[in-house]
């Protein structure tokens, strides 16, 4: 499911967030959550995407690495099969 939350679109599974987007001038952000970030850290980093503990950012002029996008997304959507909160906790 996809709505709009804190002016940002998201992927909803099962009431719960999986993944968020949201553009800025210069970049647009992909925010998974903690755990995905910590998840896939080396990967971010390695595809050349700034990152801080709750995002990455992917300069307009970068590449998009579809495979680590939907890698991320199937974690996101593994790790909440069992979740009734809409956040990790």
């Amino acid at each position: 499911e996809t709505t709009i939350k804190w002016n940002q679109p998201m992927f909803i599974y099962n009431g719960t967030f999986i993944i968020g987007f949201s553009s800025a001038k210069q970049h647009f952000s992909i925010t998974p959550e903690a755990t995905a970030m910590e998840e896939f850290n080396v990967q971010i980093r390695d595809a050349g995407y700034s990152q801080t503990k709750n995002l990455y950012r992917i300069l307009w002029s970068q590449a998009i690495d579809y495979e680590l996008l939907e890698k991320i997304i199937d974690f996101k959507i593994s790790e909440k099969q069992n979740y009734k909160t809409f956040w990790v906790k």
